[in-house]
């Protein structure tokens, strides 16, 4: 028994071994199919899944990685049972010759064996697939997302100033704001900025791009940077936004990032949406857009750049890429058209793409000239323009804080293309049609006024040209063409479409009886050139309330023009050269409370002008003699300025006229030109003239000595050929009048003194009572030594802090062959601009402060016996034309 148990015990195991082989060998048929039904029942799997993974993925999903391997798995699984199925039908084929038997065992067990164990791997796979509850993931925000951009035009210089601020990691400039007018090219600046990023990350670790708009949402914000943050939900959901804040400032005050905010309106509180402080040594950065000036001063911007319109080339350039180069080749004449039409955009990119893509596809010159006169003529109906730049550009009017800031808008939109706008003309224009009349006297009015300028010109939708002013001239505004369109079709989208609402004539043509007819409806009539026809009738107006004419307007006013104008209010014929005569029905306007005759020709004022008892605004200024009869001006019973500057005949006595202003009532604002002691005298002694005068002109006055400039509220002050004053004081003297008015008080609101020809001038030291003094202009004064004498009057260093030429933007300094010094004290000049020194051979120095920085590199222009210096201030390097007697050792 001992030996019959071992030989049992092998016996079963061959008995068993012999069984599974004759299995695998046996069945392999139906084990091949059974494995091809299970493969393709994976394959179903498998697509199911794949097309589960696409659709996630089309939502900028990431498959998982387990998802990812068992589809790769599947894939080479499905190979491998290719194979094994081929071979399997290949084996069943392969019999001994006669039977059914296969013909080689050994290889029939050995794919029967691997058969079964595919099955089962198969159905492994097939198991896992099923358990796929997710297939993908959201995918990790990148760094910096491309936003899609056009080429740009333009933008070389300021992308590369901003570019180089980012790439400082220093504390100096941690926001930049990039602020300009509508359609400019902010938001394709900014996104440059972002897309250059994707090449040079400059180490940011993040990104963000947000876009504002309005009205500033807080919530919107933070929105963004949860999203962008991939803060979990559960930080977000029910909270509010002071918590929300919470973990944006916990992520961020780890990262160096870089924040993109395009579209701002008005001042964002970053510190609400949980942005941390960039200005404490983090190394990141903000970046703004926007139309406003005054949002990148209250974002706190240590940058702010004005995104300007293109210059030429690179205009025209962006014109002909939208129009393209089939379009401007296809006739010889197109290109010079092109230019006609590109130049109506004045710039703008917005309207050059908009008007570019509106002539893509007009091949021939007469299309183009219909164009050219619809732009013209009728802007708004122009493709393109009215529903899509002008809607882009109004959200600039409509953000305007009150209706009066959009009323004074809208009205200069009436002049002609590229006016240059006075500031002080353009304010008076604006009292004399009433749209300040809510600020009350005319002092608030102006200041109101000036306010609204700063609005308009913060806004773009103004701009300041303020060159005229640097070199000793008015200040002036302009509006862009593309504006002025734009504010045309917001004056008609506002009530205004019935035609002839208002005519402007700015060509030289002849205006036909005919034509006038047409004007009966008309509320508004601005005259730049041309001249009429002969009119057989007085034409009748009798909607007109303005009538505004140019000194371009070649010829006088027909017989009657001015006797049917019933309710006129504003009457402006200043500079009109053919003006000789006043007519005498202007007397009978009785509504007028604007009359303007500047720089005419009229020799005097008709007695009857008195009749008009609503007139506000009388403004004489530059006309050679004028009579004004007695008692013409005491029945102007309601005037508030009166402006009489810059006129000859100043010698003479006018007493009497300064008696009747005394009288009037609401009198508030005086600017006159006086040429007698009488006459100064009547001025400075009377209470009520003291407190009226802002401009004071002395002409030709030899008879005066010392002048005592006691007037509270003088903003110009002019001297000129008063070949005996010696000095000019604020001294109150009791022989002169008595006043509650301190001594630094009366010279607060000067801005602007110019001092001509006068020979015996010896000092000016009243001017350390003048802080606010912008514009210093000092010419032929052949006894001066020196602008301010310290020591005299009681003036000491310790009254340096008055603020003396904190203000001053221009000096000028000719002829002036004593002058030793301005001043012995060191001053900052903060606000200085440009400084004009010639004929001063003993003045050897300037007062400058050491903090200001003066180039030792003098250069001497070739051709002229001049230096030049240059005096920085942070970016901006401003050439100063000083004396030809200054030696570079002197500095």
């Amino acid at each position: 028994m001992d030996c019959v148990s071992p030989i049992l015990d092998v016996a079963t195991r061959l008995w068993d071994c012999t069984a599974k082989r004759a299995v695998y060998i046996r069945h392999l048929p139906q084990n091949l199919n059974s494995l091809r039904t299970k493969m393709e029942e994976l394959k179903k799997l498998h697509k199911d899944v794949k097309e589960k993974v696409e659709c996630e993925e089309k939502l900028q999903k990431k498959r998982t990685h387990v998802v990812d391997g068992w589809l790769h798995g599947v894939e080479a699984m499905e190979k491998e049972v290719q194979e094994i199925l081929a071979k399997g039908d290949e084996e069943i084929q392969k019999k001994c010759l006669g039977t059914c038997c296969p013909k080689n065992c050994g290889a029939r067990f050995k794919l029967g064996k691997m058969v079964l164990e595919k099955m089962d791997a198969v159905t492994v796979k097939k198991t896992d697939g099923s358990d796929f509850s997710v297939v993908a993931e959201p995918l990790p925000s990148p760094p910096v997302i491309e936003r899609r951009l056009d080429k740009t035009a333009g933008q070389d210089l300021l992308f590369g100033k901003v570019w180089k601020w980012l790439q400082d990691d220093g504390e100096q400039v941690s926001s930049i704001g990039l602020y300009g007018m509508g359609g400019v090219g902010k938001t394709t600046l900014l996104t440059r900025i972002n897309n250059e990023l994707l090449k040079t990350r400059l180490e940011f670790e993040a990104v963000i791009w947000v876009t504002v708009s309005r009205p500033a949402n807080v919530e919107n914000v933070q929105r963004v940077l949860f999203n962008k943050l991939e803060i979990p939900k559960d930080k977000w959901e029910g909270r509010s936004e002071d918590e929300r804040k919470e973990p944006i400032f916990n992520v961020l005050k780890t990262k160096k990032f870089l924040l993109l905010l395009d579209d701002i309106w008005e001042p964002l509180d970053l510190f609400a949406v949980g942005i941390p402080p960039v200005n404490d040594g983090s190394k990141s950065k903000v970046v703004f857009t926007t139309r406003f000036s005054t949002v990148c001063r209250d974002m706190g911007a240590k940058k702010s750049i004005e995104v300007k319109c293109l210059a030429w080339e690179e205009a025209f350039a962006l014109f002909q890429k939208y129009v393209g180069e089939d379009t401007i080749n296809s006739h010889p004449h197109i290109p010079k058209l092109a230019e006609i039409v590109a130049k109506e955009c004045d710039g703008l990119p917005l309207a050059l793409i908009t008007i570019g893509r509106a002539m893509a596809g007009a091949k021939t010159p007469e299309e183009w000239e219909k164009k050219i006169q619809m732009l013209k003529k009728y802007p708004a109906k122009f493709p393109g323009m009215e529903n899509h730049l002008f809607p882009r550009l109004a959200f600039s009017y409509d953000s305007l804080q009150d209706e009066a800031t959009k009323s004074c808008f809208l009205y200069c939109s009436l002049f002609p293309e590229d006016h240059l706008f006075n500031c002080d003309e353009l304010i008076q224009l604006w009292i004399g049609e009433g749209f300040l009349d809510e600020y009350g006297d005319i002092k608030e009015a102006r200041n109101g006024g000036e306010e609204i300028i700063e609005s308009l010109n913060h806004a773009c939708l103004l701009e300041m040209n303020d060159n005229h002013y640097i070199r000793g001239r008015a200040r002036f505004v302009k509006m862009h063409d593309v504006i002025r369109d734009m504010a045309l079709w917001l004056a008609c989208q506002n009530g205004n479409k019935k035609q002839n609402k208002f005519v402007v004539i700015d060509k030289d043509e002849l205006v036909k009886a005919h034509e006038v007819e047409k004007w009966k409806e008309t509320q508004r009539i601005i005259l730049v050139r041309g001249s009429f026809d002969e009119l057989m009738e007085p034409p009748s107006f009798p909607n007109l309330q303005t009538l505004l004419v140019s000194s371009a307007w070649s010829k006088s006013f027909p017989r009657g023009f001015f006797t049917c104008m019933p309710i006129i209010t504003v009457l402006d014929l200043s500079y009109h050269r053919k003006l000789i005569d006043l007519p005498m029905e202007i007397g009978e306007l009785s509504t007028l409370q604007y009359l303007n005759l500047s720089g005419t020709r009229i020799k005097k004022i008709p007695m009857n002008l008195r009749n008009l008892t609503k007139l506000r605004c009388l403004i004489l200024d530059d006309i050679s003699e004028l009579e004004i009869p007695s008692q013409t001006i005491s029945g102007l019973s309601s005037l508030k300025l009166l402006s009489m500057m810059h006129f000859r005949g100043t010698e003479r006595d006018c007493r009497v006229l300064l008696e009747e202003l005394e009288g009037l009532k609401y009198i508030e604002q005086i600017s006159i030109s006086l040429g007698s002691v009488p006459s100064i005298l009547k001025l400075l002694n009377s209470h009520e003239l003291q407190r009226c005068v802002t401009h004071l002109t002395l002409q030709w006055c030899q008879d005066m000595n010392l002048l005592h400039l006691l007037l509270p509220y003088l903003e110009k002050f002019n001297a000129k050929a008063c070949s005996n004053l010696e000095d000019v004081t604020v001294n109150l003297e009791k022989e002169v009048v008595h006043s509650t008015f301190p001594r630094h008080r009366y010279l607060y609101h000067l801005s602007e003194v110019t001092i001509v020809n006068c020979e015996k001038l010896k000092k000016l030291t009243c001017l350390i009572y003048a802080p606010n003094l912008k514009l210093l202009n000092m010419v032929g004064c052949a006894s001066l030594e020196e602008v301010i004498q310290v020591g005299e009057c009681g003036v000491s260093e310790i009254e340096s802090d008055l603020g003396l030429f904190s203000r001053l933007v221009l000096v000028n300094l000719r002829s002036l062959p004593k002058l030793r010094s301005i001043c012995k004290w060191s001053l900052l000049f903060p606000s200085l601009r440009v400084m004009n020194v010639g004929g001063c051979p003993n003045l050897r120095k300037l007062p400058f402060d050491s903090n200001i920085k003066i180039s030792k590199n003098l250069e001497e222009i070739k051709g002229e016996q001049e230096w030049w210096a240059e005096l920085e201030w942070e970016d901006q390097t401003i050439k100063h034309n000083l004396t030809p007697y200054f030696k570079p050792q002197d500095w």
